[in-house]
């Protein structure tokens, strides 16, 4: 499709403004994150490494990165797992209901965070009783970490086809021979790109977080939103923040540049 230089010059414009009302407040969050002032005023009188300092100096902190980064690890292993199976048994084999599991699974990444939230607050509280603690959290966030890896191993799965586990199976391999040798190869890269996601969305979460959490519980979302508003801590939020931002950054471009490598190989 060929369009004029008008609707070309009309949708490069409307593709800059996108990306500047996206992109301006991260470079805002950036900028103060140097400023020397305490209150965020705009233009920074002045810039600072001070509160980079404090920040890799700061112990909520840095407890806060340790916590989110032990639950993103847990979880995401756990949505390896959990979603290598489910889109196995998905794509290979035929049963009454499938279409349906298929919705279930995918369901909870489209569902609000806030309902997510709540529910399994309920299930855990009312429900299981159960104590809130780093365990809820986990699980909250293997319910929806489980969608990246899902369909990013079944569309790989969709993709591959079956004629060399067939293939395998008539050369007398097992079930486990076949997905060791002939399938799991296949997958890597799609359970790579699925981690690496799952990962990012585990890190960054928060609203399904404050349900599951508990008060022992302070992972790095939840520690900015509690400093935020504090005297004096609003510099080293902006540093924490700007950490975050490159941290989920880089999950998303490895995966996306895996995906480019594979559809160039194919």
């Amino acid at each position: 499709m060929r369009l004029s230089r008008p609707a070309r010059a009309v949708l490069a414009a409307l593709t800059g403004i996108i990306l500047a009302v996206i992109y301006l407040p991260l470079i805002v969050v950036l900028i103060n994150s140097f400023s020397t002032s305490t209150n965020l005023t705009w233009p920074p009188p002045g810039l600072t490494l001070e509160w980079w300092v404090k920040a890799f100096r700061n112990e909520g902190a840095l407890n806060a990165i340790a916590t989110s980064v032990q639950i993103a690890i847990v979880a995401t292993l756990v949505s390896l797992v959990l979603g290598t199976l489910i889109s196995l048994a998905l794509q290979r084999f035929a049963f009454f209901g499938r279409d349906a599991v298929s919705l279930l699974v995918i369901l909870p990444i489209a569902l609000p965070g806030i309902i997510t939230g709540i529910a399994l607050n309920n299930a855990f509280r009312t429900i299981l009783g159960i104590q809130l603690s780093i365990a809820t959290v986990i699980i909250a966030h293997a319910t929806f970490c489980i969608v990246t890896v899902f369909n990013n191993v079944i569309a790989r799965l969709r993709r591959v086809g079956m004629n060399f586990e067939e293939a395998s199976a008539d050369l007398g391999a097992g079930l486990w021979t076949t997905f060791r040798l002939v399938t799991f190869p296949q997958l890597r890269s799609a359970l790579f790109a699925g981690g690496l996601l799952a990962f990012a969305l585990s890190f960054d979460e928060i609203i399904v977080t404050t349900f599951t959490a508990g008060s022992s519980v302070k992972t790095l979302p939840i520690w900015i939103l509690d400093n935020l508003f504090r005297p004096n801590q609003a510099p080293i939020v902006n540093v924490i923040a700007v950490v975050l931002v490159l941290v989920s950054i880089v999950p998303i471009y490895v995966a996306q540049r895996l995906a480019g490598a594979e559809k160039v190989t194919r």
